[in-house]
C-alpha cells in the first residue's frame, strides 16, 4: 500500500467515524445556545430513555448491515413481541418474567425465519425482511384486534420507566446490550466472521467461514434485539399499541449509517451506531424544544440521512482508488 493509499484509507475512516461525533457536538452546542432547557439533566436523561429502543434495534441493524444485508422487519417484530408479552399477562395471567421471555422468543424466532429465508430460500435480505415486515405487523393487528393492551403491572412497566437507584432501567438495558455487542464484534471469532463476510462473502467462504451459520445467527440476534426493543417500548408506553414502532427500521438504519456503518458491509462499529442514534435523538429533541413543526422535522432528518449516505459513498470511493 502506497503512502497515498494509506492517506485515502485514513481519510475514509475519519469520514465514517469522526464526522458523526463532530456533528453531534455541533448540534448539542447549537441547542444549548438556543434553548436553556437542552442541557438540563432531566432533558439529557430523557433523550437517553426515549431513544433506548432505537439504540437496541440499531445494534441489531448494525450486525446485519456489517454482513452486507439489512433487516426491514425490526419495527413490526418489536410491535408483535410487545403485544404478545402484554397479552399473555393481561389475557392469560402468565407471570411477567415468562411473558417477557416469550416476547424475546418471538423476536428470536422471526429473526431466524428471516435468516432461513435468506440462507436457504436464497431471497435477498431486502425482500425477505420486507415480507416479514408485513407479516409481523399483520399478526400484531390480528392478535390485538387493532386495540391497545394495557394493565401489565409495575413489574413490566419498570423496564420502561423504572430506575436502579437513580439510574433509568431502559438506559441500563441498552448499555448492557451495546457492551455485549461490542465484545461480540471485537473479541470473538464470530464477530470477525461477520466483518469477513461483509468484506467479501466468497473470500470468507474460501477462508473456511461458515457463511450460512453466521448469517442465520446474526439475523436471529437482530430479531431478538427487536423483540427486546418492543418490550422496552411497550413498558415505557404502559400499553402494547398495535401500530407502535412504525418506521423504527428507518430510524435504526439512519442511526447505523450516521454512525459510520457502511451500506456495502464490512465497515462500522456498534459504538458508532449508538452515537448515530443519539444524534437522531438529540436532533429531534432540540427541534421539539425549539418548537419546530413535525413536518419540517421530517425534512431536516431526511436531509441529514442523505448527507450521511453521501459521506459513506464518498469514503467508499476513496478506498477503491
Amino acid at each position: 500500500m502506497t503512502v497515498t493509499d494509506r492517506r485515502r484509507t485514513t481519510l475514509a475512516n475519519w469520514l465514517r467515524r469522526g464526522t458523526v461525533f463532530l456533528v453531534l457536538l455541533v448540534l448539542m452546542g447549537y441547542f444549548s445556545l438556543t434553548t436553556d432547557r437542552f442541557l438540563q439533566s432531566r432533558n439529557l436523561v430523557n433523550i437517553a430513555v426515549q431513544n433506548s429502543h432505537v439504540i437496541v434495534v440499531a445494534v441489531g441493524m448494525t450486525l446485519t448491515m456489517l454482513l452486507g444485508g439489512i433487516d426491514l422487519s425490526v419495527g413490526s417484530v418489536a410491535a408483535l413481541a410487545g403485544a404478545i408479552s402484554a397479552g399473555l399477562i393481561v389475557n392469560n395471567e402468565v407471570p411477567v418474567g415468562v411473558a417477557m421471555l416469550a416476547g424475546l422468543g418471538v423476536g428470536l424466532f422471526l429473526g431466524l425465519v428471516n435468516g432461513g429465508l435468506i440462507v436457504f430460500g436464497k431471497l435477498p435480505p431486502f425482500v425477505a425482511t420486507l415480507a416479514m415486515l408485513g407479516i409481523a405487523r399483520g399478526l400484531t393487528l390480528v392478535y390485538t384486534s387493532g386495540e391497545p393492551i394495557s394493565g401489565m403491572g409495575e413489574a413490566y412497566t419498570f423496564w420502561g420507566t423504572g430506575k436502579f437507584g437513580n439510574f433509568p432501567a431502559p438506559v441500563a438495558v441498552w448499555i448492557v446490550v451495546v457492551l455485549l455487542a461490542w465484545l461480540l464484534l471485537t473479541r470473538t471469532r464470530f464477530g470477525l466472521h461477520i466483518y469477513a463476510i461483509g468484506g467479501g462473502e466468497e473470500t470468507a467462504r474460501l477462508a473456511g467461514v461458515s457463511v450460512s451459520r453466521v448469517k442465520l445467527i446474526t439475523y436471529g440476534l437482530s430479531g431478538l434485539l427487536a423483540g427486546l426493543a418492543g418490550l422496552l417500548l411497550t413498558a415505557r408506553l404502559w400499553s402494547a399499541q398495535p401500530q407502535v414502532a412504525v418506521g423504527l427500521e428507518l430510524e435504526a438504519i439512519a442511526a447505523a449509517v450516521l454512525g459510520g456503518v457502511s451500506l456495502f458491509g464490512g465497515v462500522g462499529s456498534v459504538l458508532g451506531a449508538v452515537v448515530g442514534a443519539l444524534l437522531v435523538g438529540v436532533l429531534g429533541n432540540g427541534m421539539n424544544l425549539l418548537r419546530v413543526a413535525s413536518y419540517p422535522q421530517q425534512v431536516i432528518q431526511g436531509v441529514v440521512l442523505v448527507l450521511a449516505v453521501t459521506v459513506d459513498m464518498y469514503s467508499k470511493l476513496l478506498e477503491r482508488r
